[in-house]
């Protein structure tokens, strides 16, 4: 695959992602009629959903990253090359912000906003550390065949487990400032999300060296 296609990949499916995210969000609370429990449960399941299938569409074209987190884990084990890196990441971050407003545009709602909802302190921090560790484990770790579908149980579970809901991803904590919707984190709460997340994919790297035989193909296993 050339670069151009491997960076709309992680473009349209980073894209995709929010949208799902955050569209399911905004569905899950019209439809909870004010249940948090509810709309979580609707948010959870679509991404599950949607992840599974993304990862299975793109993970053949970029490997299907969409996180910044894994990128960089990738390109520091020589699985991207580094030059690739910081393409990604832009790719990434600006797929986040258009799956956003994707979102807005299908429940027709303002497209340009901002989130007040703040996530924050000791709690929500740890919880995006254990978040990403374990995706990034999922990732390092599962059979190659195996990993979207790991990749995705893994995310809906931890979506349910983790104080944070595990966003365990820079690139949706990014996207998801930009609305006020149930998805949505202030971004006074993002560089606390962003900082515990890379601390997870350290350590997950680390733990991964405790290990012998960690199964990954560099271009075609998909990871997010």
């Amino acid at each position: 695959m050339s670069t151009a296609q491997k960076l709309l990949a992680e473009f349209l499916g980073t894209a995709m992602l929010l949208a799902i995210v955050i569209g399911s969000g905004i569905m899950g609370e019209r439809l909870a009629g004010g249940n948090v429990a509810i709309a979580l449960v609707v948010n959870t399941l679509s991404t599950v959903g949607g992840l599974y299938v993304l990862i299975e569409v793109f993970g053949p074209v970029s490997g299907a990253h969409f996180n910044p987190v894994v990128s960089a884990v990738m390109a520091f084990k020589r699985l991207l090359p580094p030059r690739l890196l910081p393409l990604y990441v832009v790719a990434q971050l600006c797929g986040a912000v258009v799956g956003a407003w994707v979102a807005h545009l299908m429940f027709d709602v303002s497209i340009l906003q901002l989130s007040t909802k703040v996530r924050s302190g000791a709690g929500q921090w740890f919880a995006e550390v254990v978040a990403t560790m374990g995706l990034l484990l999922v990732i390092l770790r599962a059979p190659a065949a195996r990993v979207a579908a790991m990749v995705a149980a893994y995310i809906g579970s931890a979506y349910l487990f983790t104080a944070s809901t595990s966003f365990a991803n820079p690139a949706a904590a990014f996207g998801r400032m930009f609305t006020e919707s149930f998805a949505g984190i202030a971004p006074s709460s993002v560089p606390g999300f962003v900082g515990a997340q890379l601390l997870g994919g350290a350590v997950a790297v680390a733990l991964s060296r405790a290990f012998s035989g960690a199964a990954v193909a560099p271009e075609v296993q998909p990871k997010v």
